[in-house]
């Protein structure tokens, strides 16, 4: 029985959540996730009446702490000062919103897609992929945005209780990026286990190869003329012709294999998205005027570091600002919590910390 507002508001609840299920069973393709299918979440807890434990995970993640922070790290340009530059939150926005339109498309689990997407960046550091550079070198060489995202929602929200979220979820954000590698790799061993989880990949270069040409045009790192011709002439000129043309490509030539929903695109399309992110890789994110910014982002954060290994007090104070696990909880080393402290921290807030620990005050 459909539930209705009009009935008392218990026995509404008992039939909310169920009905949401149905109609996903009577909606979704074979190759989606159902919620009701889950694996579960790593501590048992009682279901939602009234949402679905994707929807619930995607809510949880909204109101997190580190979600909020995401509007002050750099996506490429270092603190923008610009009102119309995109950042980390924008990213992640725009990554979730073409996520869903393909996952309907598709007939996946919107909610699933999206509730990936909104947590697959929580765990990158402030300046971008530099300050992830950094980490690795003065941290160790394992870490990875990534994998940081997992810890966020795992670890450190909620004071060191994490979100605990579901395993898909937790698994796409986990194996969401691919770095310099394939856009859509060979080996399953480096994706999701869920097809939403695979498009959330495909999402995330989409959204950034369109907006990071945007940010960088408007920078003046580079000019319109200097594209390629193949990306100019395959993709289109404006932003939503591009961002259309890569959609309805993997909408169309993707197709069900081996019991799997294979994601694939033309070899026109895939040919000119790969072209142009190797244009952005060579003119923009190795760009003298990127390159110079991120050399500074990588002393801030550095003296950062040290300065925090020194100061138990000071490290102690600013995980209590953050929220985070204090020190000798959840057995985290030093290194460990300061290193999450400076990967939570935005933009903005390290240079603050960086210009109150450093510089000097006057007097008078």
């Amino acid at each position: 029985m459909t539930a209705s507002l009009s009935q008392p508001a218990s026995q509404a609840f008992k039939t909310l959540r169920a009905e949401f299920e149905k109609r996903e069973a009577n909606f979704i393709s074979p190759f989606g996730c159902l919620s009701a299918n889950s694996r579960g979440r790593s501590q048992p807890e009682k279901p939602c009446p009234i949402r679905t434990a994707f929807q619930v995970d995607k809510d949880r993640i909204l109101f997190s702490n580190a979600f909020r922070r995401l509007k002050h790290k750099t996506q490429v340009f270092l603190n923008p000062s610009g009102d119309e530059y995109r950042t980390r939150l924008t990213h992640t926005l725009e990554v979730a919103q073409i996520a869903r339109t393909i996952s309907r498309a598709m007939f996946l689990n919107e909610d699933l897609a999206e509730a990936i997407a909104l947590g697959h960046d929580l765990g990158h550091t402030p300046f971008g992929h530099g300050g992830e550079t950094v980490l690795k070198e003065i941290f160790s060489s394992a870490f990875s945005h990534q994998a940081q995202s997992l810890r966020v929602v795992q670890v450190l929200e909620n004071s060191g209780e994490g979100l605990n979220l579901t395993y898909e979820v937790r698994d796409g954000i986990l194996r969401h990026s691919k770095g310099y590698g394939k856009i859509i790799p060979d080996d399953p061993r480096e994706l999701p286990c869920t097809t939403e989880g695979h498009v959330v990949r495909v999402a995330d270069i989409m959204a950034y190869l369109n907006h990071d040409l945007d940010d960088a045009i408007r920078s003046g790192v580079i000019k319109e003329a200097q594209l390629p011709d193949q990306v100019q002439k395959v993709l289109g000129n404006a932003h939503d012709e591009r961002l259309n043309t890569m959609i309805t490509d993997l909408i169309t030539y993707s197709q069900p294999c081996e019991n799997e929903l294979k994601l694939d695109m033309s070899e026109t399309v895939f040919g000119a998205m790969t072209a142009l992110r190797q244009f952005l890789y060579d003119n923009v994110y190795r760009s003298s005027k990127v390159h110079n910014e991120f050399i500074k982002a990588k002393k801030i954060m550095s003296e950062l570091f040290e300065h925090f290994r020194e100061n138990e007090a000071l490290l102690d104070d600013e995980l209590e600002k953050m929220r985070l696990p204090a020190l000798g909880s959840n057995g985290a080393t030093k290194a460990r919590l300061i290193c999450d402290l400076l990967a939570c921290m935005t933009d903005r807030y390290a240079l603050s910390l960086y210009a109150r620990t450093f510089f000097p005050s006057p007097s008078v």
